[in-house]
Protein backbone atom coordinates (compact mmCIF):
# COMPACT_ATOMS: atom_id res chain seq x y z
CA UNK A 1 0.00 0.00 0.00
CA UNK A 2 1.35 3.42 -0.90
CA UNK A 3 1.15 6.21 1.68
CA UNK A 4 2.32 9.02 -0.58
CA UNK A 5 2.71 9.57 -4.33
CA UNK A 6 5.85 7.85 -5.57
CA UNK A 7 7.75 10.97 -6.55
CA UNK A 8 11.09 12.03 -5.16
CA UNK A 9 10.82 15.07 -2.91
CA UNK A 10 12.22 18.19 -4.55
CA UNK A 11 13.04 21.08 -2.27
CA UNK A 12 11.54 24.43 -3.27
CA UNK A 13 13.79 27.34 -4.11
CA UNK A 14 13.96 29.64 -1.10
CA UNK A 15 15.52 32.83 0.17
CA UNK A 16 17.45 32.80 3.49
CA UNK A 17 15.04 31.91 6.30
CA UNK A 18 14.61 33.35 9.79
CA UNK A 19 15.31 31.03 12.71
CA UNK A 20 12.41 28.63 13.23
CA UNK A 21 10.89 28.24 16.70
CA UNK A 22 9.10 24.91 16.99
CA UNK A 23 7.91 22.60 19.73
CA UNK A 24 7.31 18.90 19.98
CA UNK A 25 3.96 17.78 21.40
CA UNK A 26 1.85 14.65 21.69
CA UNK A 27 0.98 11.97 24.19
CA UNK A 28 3.13 10.48 26.94
CA UNK A 29 6.12 8.41 25.75
CA UNK A 30 5.54 9.17 22.08
CA UNK A 31 9.28 9.92 21.81
CA UNK A 32 9.37 13.73 21.88
CA UNK A 33 12.56 14.06 23.91
CA UNK A 34 14.21 11.27 21.93
CA UNK A 35 13.36 13.03 18.65
CA UNK A 36 14.94 16.29 19.82
CA UNK A 37 17.97 14.37 21.08
CA UNK A 38 18.27 12.77 17.63
CA UNK A 39 18.11 16.18 15.91
CA UNK A 40 20.81 17.53 18.23
CA UNK A 41 22.97 14.41 17.89
CA UNK A 42 22.81 14.22 14.09
CA UNK A 43 23.38 17.96 13.65
CA UNK A 44 26.45 17.78 15.94
CA UNK A 45 24.97 20.29 18.38
CA UNK A 46 26.15 18.39 21.48
CA UNK A 47 29.29 19.48 23.33
CA UNK A 48 32.04 16.92 23.83
CA UNK A 49 31.75 16.98 27.63
CA UNK A 50 28.00 16.32 27.36
CA UNK A 51 28.67 13.31 25.15
CA UNK A 52 31.30 11.98 27.55
CA UNK A 53 28.90 12.32 30.47
CA UNK A 54 26.08 10.55 28.61
CA UNK A 55 28.36 7.73 27.45
CA UNK A 56 29.55 7.24 31.03
CA UNK A 57 25.97 7.04 32.34
CA UNK A 58 24.94 4.55 29.66
CA UNK A 59 27.96 2.24 29.98
CA UNK A 60 26.83 -1.40 29.87
CA UNK A 61 23.17 -0.58 29.16
CA UNK A 62 21.44 -2.44 26.30
CA UNK A 63 20.56 -0.45 23.19
CA UNK A 64 18.56 -0.94 20.03
CA UNK A 65 20.18 -1.44 16.64
CA UNK A 66 21.09 1.88 15.06
CA UNK A 67 20.65 3.81 18.32
CA UNK A 68 23.44 5.82 19.98
CA UNK A 69 25.17 4.29 22.99
CA UNK A 70 23.14 6.49 25.38
CA UNK A 71 19.56 7.62 26.00
CA UNK A 72 18.86 10.50 23.59
CA UNK A 73 16.06 11.87 25.78
CA UNK A 74 18.61 12.80 28.47
CA UNK A 75 19.72 15.67 26.25
CA UNK A 76 16.49 17.53 27.05
CA UNK A 77 15.18 16.03 30.31
CA UNK A 78 17.27 18.22 32.59
CA UNK A 79 15.36 18.14 35.89
CA UNK A 80 16.33 15.44 38.37
CA UNK A 81 12.68 14.36 38.70
CA UNK A 82 12.49 13.98 34.92
CA UNK A 83 15.53 11.73 34.83
CA UNK A 84 14.32 9.65 37.78
CA UNK A 85 10.79 9.13 36.44
CA UNK A 86 11.64 8.99 32.73
CA UNK A 87 9.09 11.69 31.88
CA UNK A 88 9.19 15.30 30.71
CA UNK A 89 7.77 17.78 33.26
CA UNK A 90 8.96 21.23 32.27
CA UNK A 91 9.53 22.78 28.84
CA UNK A 92 13.16 22.40 27.76
CA UNK A 93 14.61 24.70 25.09
CA UNK A 94 17.50 23.67 22.87
CA UNK A 95 19.25 25.27 19.90
CA UNK A 96 20.87 23.86 16.79
CA UNK A 97 21.64 24.90 13.24
CA UNK A 98 22.08 23.38 9.80
CA UNK A 99 23.69 25.04 6.78
CA UNK A 100 20.17 26.07 5.72
CA UNK A 101 18.70 27.41 8.97
CA UNK A 102 18.86 27.99 12.72
CA UNK A 103 16.35 26.34 15.06
CA UNK A 104 14.98 26.90 18.57
CA UNK A 105 13.25 23.76 19.89
CA UNK A 106 10.86 23.43 22.82
CA UNK A 107 10.26 19.96 24.28
CA UNK A 108 6.74 20.08 25.80
CA UNK A 109 5.44 17.52 28.34
CA UNK A 110 2.94 14.91 27.20
CA UNK A 111 1.16 14.35 30.53
CA UNK A 112 -2.27 15.98 30.84
CA UNK A 113 -1.34 17.63 34.15
CA UNK A 114 1.43 19.59 32.39
CA UNK A 115 -0.71 20.84 29.50
CA UNK A 116 -0.15 24.43 30.71
CA UNK A 117 3.57 24.03 29.90
CA UNK A 118 2.69 22.99 26.36
CA UNK A 119 0.42 26.05 25.98
CA UNK A 120 3.25 28.30 27.15
CA UNK A 121 5.65 26.84 24.57
CA UNK A 122 3.10 26.94 21.74
CA UNK A 123 2.17 30.59 22.23
CA UNK A 124 5.37 31.88 20.62
CA UNK A 125 6.14 29.05 18.20
CA UNK A 126 6.31 29.08 14.40
CA UNK A 127 5.53 25.36 14.13
CA UNK A 128 4.56 22.32 16.17
CA UNK A 129 5.66 18.74 15.54
CA UNK A 130 2.96 16.48 16.98
CA UNK A 131 4.36 13.00 17.52
CA UNK A 132 2.10 10.01 16.99
CA UNK A 133 3.36 6.72 18.47
CA UNK A 134 2.24 4.16 15.91
CA UNK A 135 2.74 1.30 18.40
CA UNK A 136 -0.02 2.69 20.68
CA UNK A 137 -2.70 2.67 17.99
CA UNK A 138 -5.02 -0.22 17.14
CA UNK A 139 -4.16 -0.47 13.45
CA UNK A 140 -6.82 -3.14 12.87
CA UNK A 141 -9.61 -0.85 14.04
CA UNK A 142 -11.58 1.02 11.39
CA UNK A 143 -11.79 3.91 11.58
CA UNK A 144 -8.46 4.18 13.38
CA UNK A 145 -8.74 6.17 16.64
CA UNK A 146 -6.07 8.71 17.64
CA UNK A 147 -4.98 9.22 21.25
CA UNK A 148 -6.85 12.00 23.14
CA UNK A 149 -3.67 13.92 23.97
CA UNK A 150 -2.64 13.91 20.30
CA UNK A 151 -5.98 15.49 19.42
CA UNK A 152 -5.87 17.92 22.38
CA UNK A 153 -2.38 19.22 21.62
CA UNK A 154 -3.21 19.64 17.94
CA UNK A 155 -6.41 21.58 18.69
CA UNK A 156 -4.56 23.76 21.22
CA UNK A 157 -1.87 24.50 18.65
CA UNK A 158 -4.55 25.54 16.17
CA UNK A 159 -6.32 27.74 18.75
CA UNK A 160 -2.99 29.38 19.60
CA UNK A 161 -2.48 30.10 15.89
CA UNK A 162 0.76 28.16 15.53
CA UNK A 163 1.31 28.71 11.79
CA UNK A 164 2.50 25.21 10.79
CA UNK A 165 1.37 21.86 12.20
CA UNK A 166 3.42 18.76 11.31
CA UNK A 167 2.58 15.18 12.29
CA UNK A 168 5.56 12.87 12.84
CA UNK A 169 4.46 9.22 12.92
CA UNK A 170 7.09 7.75 15.23
CA UNK A 171 8.45 4.22 15.81
CA UNK A 172 7.74 3.26 12.20
CA UNK A 173 10.49 0.65 12.55
CA UNK A 174 8.49 -1.22 15.20
CA UNK A 175 5.57 -2.35 13.00
CA UNK A 176 5.51 -5.35 10.68
CA UNK A 177 4.13 -3.55 7.61
CA UNK A 178 5.27 0.08 7.86
CA UNK A 179 3.82 1.09 4.48
CA UNK A 180 0.27 -0.04 5.34
CA UNK A 181 0.54 1.24 8.92
CA UNK A 182 1.73 4.69 7.87
CA UNK A 183 -1.00 4.93 5.23
CA UNK A 184 -3.69 4.07 7.82
CA UNK A 185 -2.40 6.59 10.36
CA UNK A 186 -2.07 9.26 7.65
CA UNK A 187 -5.71 8.76 6.69
CA UNK A 188 -6.79 9.08 10.34
CA UNK A 189 -4.75 12.27 10.79
CA UNK A 190 -6.09 13.79 7.58
CA UNK A 191 -9.67 12.94 8.59
CA UNK A 192 -9.17 14.51 12.04
CA UNK A 193 -7.57 17.62 10.54
CA UNK A 194 -10.45 18.05 8.09
CA UNK A 195 -13.06 17.69 10.85
CA UNK A 196 -11.22 20.24 13.04
CA UNK A 197 -10.52 22.65 10.19
CA UNK A 198 -6.77 22.35 10.72
CA UNK A 199 -4.25 22.94 7.96
CA UNK A 200 -1.44 20.37 8.02
CA UNK A 201 2.04 21.25 6.77
CA UNK A 202 3.10 17.62 6.47
CA UNK A 203 2.83 14.03 7.72
CA UNK A 204 6.16 12.18 7.89
CA UNK A 205 7.18 8.71 9.12
CA UNK A 206 10.15 8.65 11.52
CA UNK A 207 12.03 6.49 13.96
CA UNK A 208 13.50 8.88 16.50
CA UNK A 209 15.51 6.12 18.17
CA UNK A 210 17.16 4.77 15.00
CA UNK A 211 17.18 8.10 13.16
CA UNK A 212 15.07 6.96 10.21
CA UNK A 213 13.77 9.95 8.19
CA UNK A 214 14.71 12.45 10.91
CA UNK A 215 17.67 14.21 9.31
CA UNK A 216 18.25 11.86 6.36
CA UNK A 217 15.54 10.74 3.88
CA UNK A 218 13.96 7.35 4.49
CA UNK A 219 15.39 4.55 2.37
CA UNK A 220 12.08 2.86 1.53
CA UNK A 221 10.19 2.26 -1.70
CA UNK A 222 6.84 3.28 -0.14
CA UNK A 223 7.91 6.81 0.91
CA UNK A 224 9.51 9.46 -1.28
CA UNK A 225 8.64 12.55 0.76
CA UNK A 226 10.95 14.83 2.76
CA UNK A 227 12.73 13.95 5.97
CA UNK A 228 11.48 15.79 9.04
CA UNK A 229 14.48 18.13 9.01
CA UNK A 230 14.00 18.94 5.31
CA UNK A 231 10.39 19.84 6.02
CA UNK A 232 11.34 22.04 8.99
CA UNK A 233 14.00 23.84 6.96
CA UNK A 234 11.35 24.88 4.45
CA UNK A 235 8.60 26.00 6.84
CA UNK A 236 7.83 29.73 7.06
CA UNK A 237 8.58 31.61 10.27
CA UNK A 238 5.72 33.63 11.75
CA UNK A 239 5.80 37.27 10.75
CA UNK A 240 4.18 39.90 12.94
CA UNK A 241 1.87 42.16 10.90
CA UNK A 242 3.72 45.34 9.95
CA UNK A 243 1.06 46.89 7.71
CA UNK A 244 -1.48 47.28 10.54
CA UNK A 245 -1.87 50.24 12.90
CA UNK A 246 0.80 50.41 15.62
CA UNK A 247 0.23 48.79 19.01
CA UNK A 248 2.99 48.56 21.60
CA UNK A 249 2.46 47.33 25.20
CA UNK A 250 4.73 49.25 27.58
CA UNK A 251 6.85 46.84 29.63
CA UNK A 252 9.45 49.12 31.18
CA UNK A 253 10.01 52.85 31.76
CA UNK A 254 13.54 54.25 32.10
CA UNK A 255 15.53 57.44 31.67
CA UNK A 256 18.18 57.56 28.95
CA UNK A 257 21.24 59.73 29.57
CA UNK A 258 22.50 59.16 26.02
CA UNK A 259 19.63 61.19 24.54
CA UNK A 260 20.15 64.27 26.72
CA UNK A 261 23.57 64.01 28.38
CA UNK A 262 24.54 66.48 31.07
CA UNK A 263 22.90 67.73 34.23
CA UNK A 264 19.51 68.50 32.68
CA UNK A 265 16.45 66.30 33.03
CA UNK A 266 16.80 63.11 30.97
CA UNK A 267 13.76 62.08 28.91
CA UNK A 268 11.79 58.97 29.79
CA UNK A 269 11.98 56.04 27.39
CA UNK A 270 8.99 53.69 27.11
CA UNK A 271 10.20 50.21 26.25
CA UNK A 272 8.20 47.34 24.81
CA UNK A 273 8.01 44.79 22.00
CA UNK A 274 5.91 46.05 19.11
CA UNK A 275 2.85 43.80 18.74
CA UNK A 276 1.94 44.98 15.25
CA UNK A 277 2.51 47.85 12.84
CA UNK A 278 5.52 50.16 12.65
CA UNK A 279 6.59 53.42 14.26
CA UNK A 280 8.97 56.15 13.13
CA UNK A 281 10.22 59.45 14.48
CA UNK A 282 7.56 62.13 14.05
CA UNK A 283 4.54 59.76 14.27
CA UNK A 284 1.62 60.80 16.44
CA UNK A 285 0.74 58.25 19.13
CA UNK A 286 -2.14 57.78 21.55
CA UNK A 287 -1.68 56.46 25.10
CA UNK A 288 -4.04 53.88 26.57
CA UNK A 289 -5.85 54.32 28.94
CA UNK A 290 -5.41 58.10 29.29
CA UNK A 291 -6.20 58.92 25.65
CA UNK A 292 -3.46 61.60 25.63
CA UNK A 293 -1.55 62.14 22.40
CA UNK A 294 2.06 63.06 21.62
CA UNK A 295 4.60 62.69 18.84
CA UNK A 296 7.62 60.43 18.73
CA UNK A 297 10.72 62.52 19.40
CA UNK A 298 13.24 59.67 19.29
CA UNK A 299 13.44 55.89 19.00
CA UNK A 300 15.91 53.52 20.61
CA UNK A 301 16.72 49.95 19.65
CA UNK A 302 19.47 47.74 21.09
CA UNK A 303 21.12 50.76 22.71
CA UNK A 304 21.21 52.94 19.58
CA UNK A 305 19.03 55.62 18.06
CA UNK A 306 17.00 54.53 15.00
CA UNK A 307 14.56 56.22 12.64
CA UNK A 308 11.91 53.46 12.64
CA UNK A 309 10.97 50.13 14.24
CA UNK A 310 8.58 47.39 13.10
CA UNK A 311 6.46 44.62 14.65
CA UNK A 312 8.48 41.96 16.43
CA UNK A 313 11.24 44.37 17.46
CA UNK A 314 11.79 45.73 20.96
CA UNK A 315 11.75 49.50 20.85
CA UNK A 316 12.24 52.44 23.21
CA UNK A 317 9.94 55.39 22.48
CA UNK A 318 10.67 58.96 23.59
CA UNK A 319 7.69 61.35 23.33
CA UNK A 320 7.93 65.08 22.61
CA UNK A 321 6.08 66.01 25.80
CA UNK A 322 5.72 64.70 29.33
CA UNK A 323 2.81 62.28 29.74
CA UNK A 324 1.84 59.89 32.52
CA UNK A 325 2.79 56.54 30.96
CA UNK A 326 3.49 53.46 33.08
CA UNK A 327 4.13 49.74 32.74
CA UNK A 328 0.92 48.14 31.49
CA UNK A 329 -0.12 51.10 29.33
CA UNK A 330 -0.20 50.88 25.53
CA UNK A 331 1.14 53.18 22.81
CA UNK A 332 -0.78 53.03 19.56
CA UNK A 333 -1.74 54.83 16.38
CA UNK A 334 -4.56 57.30 17.17
CA UNK A 335 -7.93 55.54 17.22
CA UNK A 336 -6.43 52.07 16.75
CA UNK A 337 -7.23 50.67 20.19
CA UNK A 338 -10.84 49.81 21.06
CA UNK A 339 -11.30 49.26 24.80
CA UNK A 340 -13.63 46.41 25.78
CA UNK A 341 -14.99 45.51 29.19
CA UNK A 342 -17.08 42.47 28.28
CA UNK A 343 -15.83 39.97 25.71
CA UNK A 344 -16.24 36.44 24.37
CA UNK A 345 -13.21 34.16 24.26
CA UNK A 346 -11.95 30.62 23.91
CA UNK A 347 -10.71 29.42 27.29
CA UNK A 348 -8.18 26.61 27.70
CA UNK A 349 -8.54 25.68 31.37
CA UNK A 350 -5.34 24.49 33.07
CA UNK A 351 -6.23 24.42 36.78
CA UNK A 352 -7.31 21.41 38.85
CA UNK A 353 -10.03 23.58 40.39
CA UNK A 354 -12.79 23.90 37.81
CA UNK A 355 -13.74 27.18 36.13
CA UNK A 356 -17.16 28.25 37.42
CA UNK A 357 -19.37 31.13 36.25
CA UNK A 358 -19.57 33.93 38.81
CA UNK A 359 -16.02 33.44 40.10
CA UNK A 360 -13.56 36.31 40.07
CA UNK A 361 -10.02 36.00 38.75
CA UNK A 362 -7.05 38.15 37.86
CA UNK A 363 -6.29 38.41 34.15
CA UNK A 364 -3.09 39.70 32.57
CA UNK A 365 -3.11 41.44 29.21
CA UNK A 366 0.30 42.61 28.00
CA UNK A 367 1.82 43.89 31.26
CA UNK A 368 -1.43 45.04 32.88
CA UNK A 369 -3.32 43.14 35.61
CA UNK A 370 -7.10 43.57 35.92
CA UNK A 371 -9.73 41.84 38.04
CA UNK A 372 -12.29 39.93 36.00
CA UNK A 373 -15.38 37.75 36.42
CA UNK A 374 -16.29 34.65 34.46
CA UNK A 375 -19.84 35.51 33.38
CA UNK A 376 -20.84 32.52 31.29
CA UNK A 377 -19.64 29.22 29.84
CA UNK A 378 -21.31 29.06 26.43
CA UNK A 379 -20.21 25.50 25.63
CA UNK A 380 -17.38 23.01 26.00
CA UNK A 381 -15.48 21.33 23.16
CA UNK A 382 -15.65 17.53 23.10
CA UNK A 383 -12.04 16.64 22.29
CA UNK A 384 -13.09 13.30 20.76
CA UNK A 385 -15.87 14.47 18.44
CA UNK A 386 -14.83 18.17 18.21
CA UNK A 387 -18.51 19.03 18.74
CA UNK A 388 -19.72 21.70 21.21
CA UNK A 389 -21.62 20.43 24.25
CA UNK A 390 -23.47 22.14 27.09
CA UNK A 391 -21.35 22.80 30.16
CA UNK A 392 -21.67 24.64 33.46
CA UNK A 393 -18.01 24.24 34.45
CA UNK A 394 -14.67 23.59 32.76
CA UNK A 395 -12.39 20.96 34.31
CA UNK A 396 -8.62 20.79 33.94
CA UNK A 397 -7.44 20.57 30.29
CA UNK A 398 -10.92 21.26 28.92
CA UNK A 399 -11.54 23.90 26.25
CA UNK A 400 -14.67 26.01 26.06
CA UNK A 401 -16.27 29.20 24.80
CA UNK A 402 -16.86 31.73 27.59
CA UNK A 403 -17.79 35.33 28.34
CA UNK A 404 -15.66 37.43 30.72
CA UNK A 405 -16.31 40.85 32.24
CA UNK A 406 -13.44 43.14 33.33
CA UNK A 407 -13.31 45.58 36.21
CA UNK A 408 -11.58 48.08 33.89
CA UNK A 409 -11.62 48.13 30.06
CA UNK A 410 -8.65 46.73 28.13
CA UNK A 411 -7.63 47.33 24.48
CA UNK A 412 -8.55 43.84 23.30
CA UNK A 413 -8.37 42.59 19.72
CA UNK A 414 -9.60 39.29 18.24
CA UNK A 415 -6.85 36.71 18.67
CA UNK A 416 -7.28 35.69 15.03
CA UNK A 417 -6.02 39.16 14.07
CA UNK A 418 -3.52 39.89 16.83
CA UNK A 419 -1.70 37.22 18.87
CA UNK A 420 -0.55 39.82 21.44
CA UNK A 421 -3.60 42.03 21.82
CA UNK A 422 -5.96 39.05 21.78
CA UNK A 423 -4.33 36.86 24.46
CA UNK A 424 -4.77 36.93 28.25
CA UNK A 425 -3.78 34.62 31.07
CA UNK A 426 -6.13 33.85 33.96
CA UNK A 427 -4.73 33.64 37.50
CA UNK A 428 -6.49 32.35 40.61
CA UNK A 429 -6.51 35.20 43.19
CA UNK A 430 -6.19 32.83 46.17
CA UNK A 431 -3.61 30.29 45.01
CA UNK A 432 -1.87 32.54 42.44
CA UNK A 433 -1.81 29.59 40.03
CA UNK A 434 -1.99 30.21 36.31
CA UNK A 435 -5.48 28.84 35.74
CA UNK A 436 -6.19 29.36 32.05
CA UNK A 437 -5.39 30.93 28.71
CA UNK A 438 -7.94 33.26 27.08
CA UNK A 439 -8.08 33.87 23.34
CA UNK A 440 -10.38 36.77 22.49
CA UNK A 441 -13.06 36.23 19.86
CA UNK A 442 -14.75 38.78 17.63
CA UNK A 443 -16.52 41.63 19.45
CA UNK A 444 -19.99 40.80 18.18
CA UNK A 445 -19.84 37.41 19.88
CA UNK A 446 -19.69 38.93 23.39
CA UNK A 447 -23.28 40.20 23.40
Amino acid sequence: MSALPQTVYERPARAPRRALRFLTAGSVDDGKSTLIGRLLYDSRAILADQLDHLHARAAGAPRAAGAPAFDLSLLTDGLEAEREQGITIDVAYRYFATPARKFIIADAPGHEQYTRNMVTAAAGSDAVVVLVDITKLDLARQPLRLLPQTRRHTVLAQLLRVPSIVFAVNKIDAVADPAAAFAAVSRALERFATEAGIGVAGIVPVSALRGDNVTQPLDASWYRGPSLLQLLEDLPAAQEPTAEALSLPVQYVARDASIAPGVGEQPRVFWGRIAQGRVQVGDELEVFPSGERARVQALRRAGSGVAACVAGQSAGVVLDRQLDVSRGDWLASPGALRPRQRFAATLAWLDTEAATPGRKYWVRHGSRWVQARLVQITHRLDIHTLAPEDAHTLAVNEIGEVVFELQHPLPLAPYADDRIGGALIVVDPASHRTSGALLVRAEREAA
